[in-house]
């Protein structure tokens, strides 16, 4: 069996110069069962996500790590309903922003980190929707199998 792809993986040699911070990068891996590499490499490709794209941070969360605003929702909930409306990007960003009690600017970020990690993003609406259509098949059964 072979592989559709190809892994290049890239070696760094990091110095820590600041006191504690191997500490911490090391405590924080074996709080979350990773390994240091792992967890460094994450920890690095997100704060330079967060550096390009301004009031985006991640959290965990019951899917993971994902994007979400510093103080708002996720970003594939903005994404996603920006993504139903008509009119232009200003015209849906300003109705987001008003249904979601959100400023502009926090929607046009999370708009512009759609427009670089798009598949992340779009991957997290179809989970989402996957997750949202079994609770309501459930939901339905329930109903169905109780009533009467």
């Amino acid at each position: 069996m072979t592989s559709d792809y190809s892994v290049t993986m890239t070696v760094l040699s990091i110095r820590f110069r600041r006191p504690g911070a191997y500490d911490r990068l090391k405590r924080r891996a074996h709080l979350g069962s990773e390994s240091i590499s792992a967890v460094g490499e994450r920890l690095i490709d997100e704060g330079l996500r967060m550096e390009a794209h301004p009031g985006v941070v991640f959290r965990d969360g019951p899917s993971g790590r994902r994007a979400s605003l510093a103080a708002g929702p996720d970003v594939w909930e903005i994404v996603g309903l920006l993504r139903d409306l008509q009119g232009s990007l200003d015209v849906r960003a300003a109705h987001v922003a008003d249904q979601m009690g959100l400023a502009e600017p926090q929607v046009r970020a999370a708009s512009r980190y759609y427009a670089e990690f798009t598949d992340e993003i779009d991957a997290g609406i179809a989970q989402n929707d996957e997750a949202a259509e079994l609770e309501l098949a459930v939901w339905e059964n329930e109903r169905r199998l109780l009533s009467g």
